[in-house]
């Protein structure tokens, strides 16, 4: 305000100098150009009031404008203090954020440095009484050290014998239990003997009675590493000319009867030959299943069949089911179920398929655990068999219900081939069952390589891996083999644990 009065005084200022100027020029004129000239001072004054006009009006304006801009800043400098203040406000957050955890921090370290010392207390009072025990042992004898031996020994030796008792009752139990048992198998194993031996022996033909010493060995190393190697129990008796080989599982006993004879034609019996003889016998024996399964799949009238499938079929030549060769069952369920299929009106060739498959699943359930019938069914959906076909396989034993005359078909032929007489026999599947749960239990511990159960299931022989298992490891081993036999298996009288270590150290003279 101040400002724009002192513009219009300049203004007023400027306006009177003018109108004097202007009157001074009229005076000095001459007197009779005064009349002439008075209408040109009256256009002049007129033009300095216009000129003062103007002049105010310019003031004005300019005093306007300075006010407009004396407010704009007094706005800007009033939003600068909103914002100076709300940073102050957000430091003084901050501030406060920063001075919470630096207390946390402070509480933190003050928590820490009491459990120091409360840890340092505990190690001052164990430092403590470990003194005091190393001066009460420093002040006794040796009569007085050796009294608190005694009876230290003689506490824990009395804690061992109540754990010994309460084992001992435990075991006259089972024993108990086991004998009873073993007096009713043994008279219902008199009439199913016949039927054991007859598929779980081997005999071997010697050319000589000499053989048998020379397959025994110095000392009977030569047959401890053949039954160790093979997993198949030896029997030497005074049979002339034979040696009988003895195994619930065919595939050992296979592999160890060639090993045998390859043995006794080289006739160099020694424990690196019957290693070296057994891993060509291993080779020639798959080579028999290959030739097994093309050999069934020719003989069935199967064609086009993927070429492992041929091998997990060959696999069943030395698998039976209830005493039944599961090769020959394929094959013969297969001739039954199309001869059942032609006689119905209906394409054969489907259902011989499914029929000569159906059991395929038996080659791997000792890899594969669940019931065979499914598990051959995947192996056949895995190699691209038809939907029929696949159906057909897991419907067999009412795993699946069946929804094709197919599958009934399968199943009709599946129980005409088992249920013929002699065809099965119930006892040995249950001997051979138990013999591989045996071996499968063992097999479960660590650091087992090989397990064998031999002797009709009352011997079982254990390989480890040296590596693994020290002899002081080996003892304890073998206890819980035993444990864990006497609690999940049941048998008739005992068995026999057998753990073998051996480490062998080979070098190579140059």
């Amino acid at each position: 305000m101040d400002t724009a009065l002192l513009v219009l005084g300049a203004v007023g200022l400027v306006s009177i100098g003018f109108l004097g100027s202007v009157l001074l020029v009229s005076r000095r004129l001459d007197r009779p150009a005064l009349d002439s000239d008075a209408v040109d001072v009256e256009k002049a004054r007129r033009e300095a009031q216009r000129i003062l006009s103007r002049a105010e009006e310019e003031g004005q304006a300019r005093a306007q404008a300075y006010r407009e801009r004396e407010e704009a800043l007094l706005d800007q400098r009033k939003l600068e203090t909103v914002t100076a203040e709300d940073r102050l406000i957000q430091r003084e957050r901050t501030l406060e954020q920063r001075a919470s955890n630096l207390a946390q921090r402070e509480q933190m370290l003050i928590d820490r440095e009491a459990g120091v010392s409360k840890l340092q207390g505990e190690m001052d009072d164990l430092t403590e009484q470990a003194r005091s025990n190393l001066e009460r042992i420093s002040t006794l004898n040796a009569q007085t050290a050796r009294e608190e031996l005694v009876e230290q020994v003689r506490e824990e030796a009395r804690r061992e014998a109540m754990l010994l008792v309460r084992d001992s009752e435990i075991r006259a139990r089972e024993e108990a239990d086991r004998r009873a048992r073993r007096i009713l198998a043994t008279a219902i194993q008199r009439m199913s003997s016949d039927v054991v031996q007859e598929t779980t022996v081997t005999t071997v033909s010697l050319p000589e009675e000499e053989m048998k010493g020379r397959i025994i060995g110095r000392e009977g190393r030569n047959i401890r590493s053949f039954e160790s190697v093979t997993g198949v129990n030896l029997e030497i008796d005074e049979t002339p000319g034979t040696v009988v080989l003895s195994c619930f599982d065919p595939v050992r006993r296979e592999i160890a009867r060639i090993t045998l004879e390859k043995l006794i034609a080289d006739g160099r019996i020694h424990p690196s030959a019957i290693e070296e003889l057994y891993a060509k016998a291993k080779t020639e024996v798959e080579n028999s299943v290959r030739d097994a399964g093309e050999w069934a799949v020719v003989n069935a009238g199967v064609a086009r069949v993927h070429p492992e499938l041929v091998t997990l079929i060959g696999r069943l030549k030395y698998r039976t089911s209830y005493g039944q060769n599961v090769l020959d069952h394929l094959v013969e369920t297969a001739h039954i179920a199309g001869m059942l299929g032609a006689e119905m009106g209906v394409d054969p060739a489907p259902i011989k398929r499914a029929a000569f498959l159906h059991d395929i699943g038996k080659a791997v359930t000792h890899h594969i655990e669940g019931p065979h019938a499914l598990i051959g069914a995947e192996i056949a959906r895995r190699f691209g068999e038809e939907a029929g076909i696949v159906h057909g396989i897991e419907a067999h034993h009412n795993d699946v219900e069946p929804r094709t005359l197919g599958a009934v078909i399968v199943q009709a032929a599946d129980t005409v081939s088992a249920a013929r007489p002699g065809a099965r026999r119930a006892e040995l599947e249950s001997y051979v069952r138990r013999l591989e749960r045996m071996e499968d239990l063992i097999g479960e511990f660590d650091g087992v390589d090989r397990v064998y159960a031999m002797q009709a299931g009352r011997e079982v022989r254990v390989a480890v891996d040296p590596d693994v298992i020290t002899d002081l490891e080996a003892a304890d081993l073998v206890r819980r083999i035993s444990r864990r036999l006497e609690s999940d298996v049941r048998y008739p009288g005992q068995i026999e644990v057998t753990v073998i270590r051996e480490l062998r150290i080979t070098d190579y003279a140059r």
